[in-house]
């Protein structure tokens, strides 16, 4: 296998699987705070910057 054509199978790869596992990643990333039991740690990452340092918990 020459040089010149590794480089377009890899190409090929990044341009069709590369996309894909990028596309995968976005829409579990986007997801991920919906998933089912995320909401009281959202709640408490939502609301922390308005707690005081001698409040309690």
């Amino acid at each position: 296998m020459s040089d010149h054509s590794t480089y377009e199978a890899l190409r090929h790869l990044a341009d069709s699987y590369g996309l894909a596992a990028m596309l995968i990643v976005f829409l579990v990333l986007v997801a991920w705070p919906f998933r089912p039991g995320a909401r009281s740690r959202n709640d408490n990452a939502a609301n922390m910057i308005f707690k005081d340092e001698n409040d309690g918990e």
